[in-house]
């Protein structure tokens, strides 16, 4: 009993305030670790026509088979004769050389088109379904000027606008979406354009 009369007011301040921020910390922890259980949404249906075209990179979570992409990152989207997309990825690395890679994305729930297989397999065994990485479309604007990417384990993101400098506010409300449904933001990358 004596020892807690005789504990400065200066420390009972400062213990308050850890445990304050603990339980704040565990809080934030818990409602991030609750939105990442949680199924990851996707737009109700695309237009696959209006989805078509050009798409610029401007944000994206680092991953491993963009570690060569400096600038100027896109993706260009067209279908072939059997109905799947083929892919175009082009970006320059840091010495401005092209770099690019095709694949080809296949359909996971038509007809409502928001969830896509693509694979960077060579063309003649991309049929096979394994080496499928998941593409779902998570949020897009009615124009489709602005798409947010990503997949179930909330490993991989992109925010891809139909103009290479969109308006920060509009990456940032696509960004703050993605933090909502159990994203980690805190380690987003926004490429350059040349």
């Amino acid at each position: 009993m004596s020892l807690i009369k005789n504990f400065p007011k200066s420390s009972w301040r400062l213990a308050k305030i850890a445990v304050g921020g603990v339980v704040l910390t565990g809080l934030a922890i818990g409602t991030f670790a609750y939105a990442q259980s949680k199924p990851l949404p996707t737009v109700e249906k695309v237009e696959l026509d209006k989805y078509l075209g050009i798409w610029y990179e401007v944000a994206r979570k680092p991953m491993f088979f963009e570690r060569k992409c400096a600038y100027n990152i896109s993706a260009t989207y067209t279908v072939n004769e059997n109905g799947n997309i083929v892919v175009d990825n082009k970006c320059y690395d840091v010495d401005g050389n092209l770099q690019q890679s095709l694949g080809e994305a296949f359909i996971a729930n038509a007809p409502f088109n928001s969830k896509l297989r693509v694979s960077f397999l060579p063309e003649g065994v991309r049929w096979i379904p394994v080496g499928r990485g998941d593409y779902w479309i998570l949020k897009l604007d009615e124009e489709y000027q602005t798409v947010l990417v990503g997949e179930p384990r909330r490993k991989y993101l992109w925010v891809l606008s139909r103009t290479p400098t969109p308006n920060k506010e509009i990456i940032h409300e696509y960004l703050n979406y993605a933090k909502t449904v159990g994203y980690d933001i805190g380690d987003v990358i926004y490429p350059e354009y040349r």
